[in-house]
Order: structure tokens, then sequence, then C-alpha cells
């Protein structure tokens, strides 16, 4: 048998506004236009992060620090380890320059970019990156 919750709002028991609403790896959503459904979980982002040209974090999501390997090189550690370093990675240059940037290692627990410039020599720059994957 099963069963429908509509509600308007979600909160804690005390009532105090906040939640803590937590989904099963098997959750689903339904697509725009109600044809699709997907896994939710596996749809999340699971590391992003804004680091500056030295590797420090400006901002980020599940990333415990960056360190500086040498020009444009750059290793980021995951606070939370992934499931394996089977993972899609998004290398961004932040600035103004024609910069691009790649994966140059993944492991379970980091990422290491390599950036370069427009003539493809080593390059240091702010940078942006977004992980994809699972958990472990």
């Amino acid at each position: 048998m099963s069963s429908q919750l509509n509600v308007d709002t979600i909160v804690d028991k005390a009532g105090s506004g906040g939640s803590n609403v937590k989904m099963a790896n098997t959750s689903t959503y339904v697509s725009d236009g109600g044809a699709t459904t997907q896994n939710t979980v596996q749809a999340l982002t699971k590391v992003w992060l804004l680091g500056g040209d030295d590797a420090s974090l400006t901002d980020s999501f599940n990333t415990a620090s960056g360190t500086d390997n040498g020009t444009g090189d750059y290793t980021y550690t995951f606070t939370s380890a992934m499931s394996s370093a089977n993972f899609t990675s998004h290398a961004t240059a932040a600035n103004n320059a024609r910069r691009y940037g790649f994966s140059e290692a993944r492991a379970t627990t980091t990422n290491r970019f390599d950036y370069r410039d427009e003539g493809g020599n080593a390059a240091d720059n702010t940078n942006s990156s977004a992980m994809h994957g699972d958990l472990a």
C-alpha cells in the first residue's frame, strides 16, 4: 500500500523552523515534463571549489584543503572520499586570460589540476572545479 504526504513546510520536532531531511540513495526526482525519473543522490555535485592562484580556498563544498605543487599545478583534498577515482571533473580558469585547466590525476581523496595559458605554458590563476560521481 503506497501513501502520499502533501505539506507546504517541513520543520523539526521543536517547531523552530529548521529541518533535517535525509534521502536514501534510491530517491528519485521526476523531470519537468514528468516523463523521466532520475536518481537524486547520483545527480548531486559531490565536490566544488573556488581556489586562488596559490590553491587557497575562497569557497568550497566537501574540500578540506588545497596544495600548490608549482606553477599552475594544484591538488585539492576532499573532506569525504569518492568511492573510486572514476568520477567526472570539470576545471575552469577563473580569470579573464585565455587559460584552460584539466584534471591531471584523480584519486578517491584528491584531484590534481594543471592550468595552462593559450601557448600551452603552465600558468597560475584562480580556478574553479566541480566533481560528480559516487561518494564512498
